[in-house]
């Protein structure tokens, strides 16, 4: 596995190659996952490309790695693996609002809350930003306050932003508004 991930690249096909080659085997998975964790390997990187697909397409084989997920998202500080990481938490934010998605513990759903407050006040890239926010919305529906707290961070900070970012967080402020 940790020859498949050095050899990938960013490019679609590649981690669509390096993902399907994780699920077809729980120890490849298994493997992908540590290396995705270890922020100290640069490789952690191309890990983390590869495993936002793997839950797109089978979050269920992510549930057992959720608390290691939730401890070591805050501790992400590459720009190209904090995107992905942002958008598994927004997978698993919808299913956990599903009727027959994953189940998420309440301690797990406050550190997912937390990180993701923290990646929308800090300066990051606007998809990183984008799934945030979305993640952080469907969250919002069992946790009231996420949405106060998410509609006071997007107005505080709309005129600083992208044109990307306002477009992205118009939609969103139309929906907290309603």
């Amino acid at each position: 596995m940790y020859q498949k991930i050095e050899e990938s690249t960013c490019h679609v096909a590649s981690r669509k190659m390096v993902s399907n080659f994780a699920m077809k085997d729980e120890k490849n998975l298994s493997e992908m996952i540590e290396l995705a964790f270890d922020i100290k390997n640069e490789l952690h990187v191309k890990a983390f490309w590869s495993l936002d697909l793997v839950c797109e397409k089978k979050l269920k084989q992510f549930v057992p790695y959720i608390e290691d997920f939730c401890t070591i998202l805050p501790k992400i500080k590459d720009d190209s693996a904090i995107r992905p990481a942002t958008k598994i938490c927004m997978f698993l934010a919808k299913s956990n609002h599903r009727k027959n998605g994953i189940s998420l513990t309440q301690e797990q759903e406050h550190n997912l809350i937390e990180a993701l407050i923290d990646r929308l006040i800090q300066d990051e890239k606007v998809a990183a930003k984008v799934y945030a926010m979305k993640a952080l919305f469907v969250l919002g529906k069992k946790y009231d306050w996420v949405h106060d707290e998410l509609k006071s961070i997007i107005e505080h900070d709309y005129s600083n932003h992208s044109a990307a970012y306002q477009a992205a967080t118009r939609n969103l402020l139309k929906k907290l508004n309603k």
